[in-house]
């Protein structure tokens, strides 16, 4: 009777195991989300030699589903000098979903759209190789002028 009062008040141990699979994954996802916060903290500072600086040289940037918008880091220096230009930009990251390399953003972003200051939204799905942004796709979403953050 001892033994059994005893086991249910101090039941043994029970420790996690982890294989060294799941342990390379789990530092995979980690520096794959610290990759892209860092390059989502310089789009914000619109520092584009830190921006940069998270991309592979042969990044591509794609619009869903699978059209190529640009290749290389030159292509991405000019698209994103002129974004910076914009005085009002400013981005926050409503939703994240991290799995391995892979980190998916539903991202809110503060703009000059033709009309006017406004938002528009996007979901981004970051590729991370190599500890570098390889890849982007990005799924359009609302262009709300006179929205705010």
């Amino acid at each position: 009777m001892k033994d059994i009062v005893k086991s249910l008040i101090c039941p043994p141990m029970i420790l996690p195991v982890v294989t060294m699979s799941e342990s390379a994954s789990a530092v995979e996802t980690n520096s794959a989300e610290k990759i892209v916060q860092k390059q989502f903290d310089a789009y914000n500072a619109r520092d584009i030699d830190a921006f940069l600086a998270t991309y592979a040289d042969n990044v591509e940037l794609f619009s869903f589903p699978n059209t190529r918008t640009a290749q290389g880091k030159e292509e991405m220096r000019k698209r994103y000098t002129l974004r910076f230009s914009d005085t009002i930009l400013h981005g926050i990251v409503t939703k994240r979903i991290v799995m391995g390399n892979t980190v998916i953003d539903h991202e809110r972003v503060r703009v000059t759209l033709p009309e006017g200051p406004g938002v528009m939204q996007a979901i981004a799905i970051y590729e991370v190789q190599d500890g570098k942004i390889a890849k982007v796709t990005f799924i359009s979403g609302k262009r709300t002028p006179g929205e705010t953050l």
